[in-house]
This record gives structure tokens, sequence and C-alpha cells, in this order.
């Protein structure tokens, strides 16, 4: 999960065809590094998980709270109807929020099953479903100790190509599960580290928060391990009920040291730094 929120911070300010960075070599964090609608929602299905709550009225909520953190047209125009189904979006938004999932199941047909559910309150049509599952599969099976070629070929047989050239030049912008779900894979699966991950998926330009977010959310599983630095910075832009879900989650699924290791920052060190 802290995986996922990291890659949105970071990959926040880069988000749009004029924002990005054209290399490796930017800077992670600054100013304008802020969470998003990726964050919010992240925590969202976290709650939903931990406390046995309804997928989308949780949502709902967690958007009239945070209405102001770049949500798409269509999700908003949800949110504030009274509509019980989802709109038939093949949007990343199912699969940038389902990171926890993979943590909380205990197998695959659970994380397939919840991860179905999950999506298909907003985004019910198949592309938007199997984004979702797919983000889920590939964060689970790296949490359970899978190697990268097994990783790929359980995405592979959902239908995904992962096999993607990554230059310098972004690939324009794209907020489809289609064509986002296989960057941010590819993104993890040439990676050496969960650095090395969020750099490339934010370097293909595009809807760079989001493919960071989904891209954090495998590599953090795979590799168990993101720089301490890193989620204190996050934990500088993010408000306190939304790191005490975070904090929250990743005791109880993830890692029990987690809060030790991570000590909130203090409130004159709000705003973040540059690294």
């Amino acid at each position: 999960m802290i995986g996922s929120v990291c890659g949105d911070i970071i990959g926040s300010r880069f988000e749009g065809e004029a924002r990005h960075p054209k290399t490796r070599n930017f800077l992670l964090f600054d100013k304008k590094s802020r969470f998003t609608d990726d964050t919010v929602l992240t925590c969202a299905v976290a709650d939903v998980l931990m406390n046995d709550l309804c997928y989308g009225e949780t949502i709902r909520d967690y958007y009239l709270e945070y209405p102001d953190r770049g949500y798409g047209g269509s999700f908003k125009k949800w949110a504030l109807s009274d509509q019980t189904s989802g709109y038939n979006s093949w949007g990343n938004g199912s699969a940038m929020r389902v990171s926890p999932i993979a943590f909380y199941c205990n197998s695959v047909d659970e994380v397939m099953e919840e991860a179905k559910k999950s999506a298909e309150v907003t985004h019910n049509h198949e592309e938007g479903v199997k984004g979702a599952q797919a983000i889920a599969l590939a964060t689970y099976l790296a949490w359970h100790g899978k190697g990268k070629q097994e990783i790929k070929e359980a995405i592979e047989a959902l239908g995904y190509q992962t096999d993607i050239i990554l230059t310098s030049e972004h690939l324009g912008f794209d907020c489809s599960c289609k064509e986002t779900v296989p960057q941010a894979i590819y993104a993890f699966l040439y990676s050496e580290d969960f650095e090395s991950a969020i750099r490339d998926a934010i370097m293909m330009g595009g809807d760079s928060d989001t493919i960071a977010a989904m891209s954090g959310s495998i590599a953090h599983a795979y590799y168990k391990d993101i720089p301490k630095e890193f989620v204190k910075e996050c934990f500088k832009r993010m408000p306190d009920e939304l790191i005490g879900i975070v904090c929250k989650f990743m005791i109880h699924y993830v890692d029990k040291d987690f809060l030790l290791e991570n000590v909130p920052v203090l409130e004159e060190d709000e705003g973040g730094s540059d690294i």
C-alpha cells in the first residue's frame, strides 16, 4: 500500500505531457509534490477492508472529504449522484486504488474476486475490472515471493502485453487501463529496486502519478523495501487521517514494525523538502 502512495506523490507534479521529465535523473520530491486521488482512494479501499465497509459508499465519502485531488470528470459526476452502479469506465482509476487488496487477501482467487468487487462499483467495464485485477494479482504474487518471469506470465495470461520499449520520449497522455497498466508493470519488471521502478514509471510520461502508483505497489511488494526518507517525505504531504489509515493497514497486514521505522514528521517540517 505504501508503495502506491509513494508512487502517487512522487509522480504528482509530472502528470501531463508538458511536465514529463524525459530523464530518469529528476528530483523525486519538491514543494509541488502532493497526494492525489490515487492516495485518497487507496486509503478508501484499505478502510473498506479493515472495517468491512461498502466500497461505493466509502469511496464517495472519501471523495467528499478530499474533493480537489484530481479526480476524473465521470468519477466526480458519479460521486455526486445517487447512482448505485458503475459508469462503465475503462479508466485506470480502478487499478490505481487496488493495492491494499493484494496484502489483505490470502489466495489468488480471493484477490481476483475482491479486485473485481472493488472496481465494478465505478469501473464496471471489462477493461476497468481487468486492470484492477492485473495490478492486484501482480502485487499479490510479488508479495508472496514469485519471480518476475512468473508475474509477467500471469499478467500476460490476462491479455496484457508487457514488452514495451522504454525511451526518453513520452508515450502520450492516456488514462486507460489498456495502456497504463502494461506501462506500470513494465517499469516494475525491468527495475532494480523500488526507486528505479518509480523513476522508469514516471519517465514514460502521461498519467505519471497513476502509472507510478501502480508500479510502486508491485515494486514494494517484490523488493519489500522503500527508503525511509521516501515515506517520511510522503507523510509530510498528507493529512493525519490518511497517515493513520496507511499506518494501521501497514501494521496489521504488511509490516508490524512499520510505525517504528517511519515515525511521522514533526509539524515544523510540514510541507516537505527537496530530495
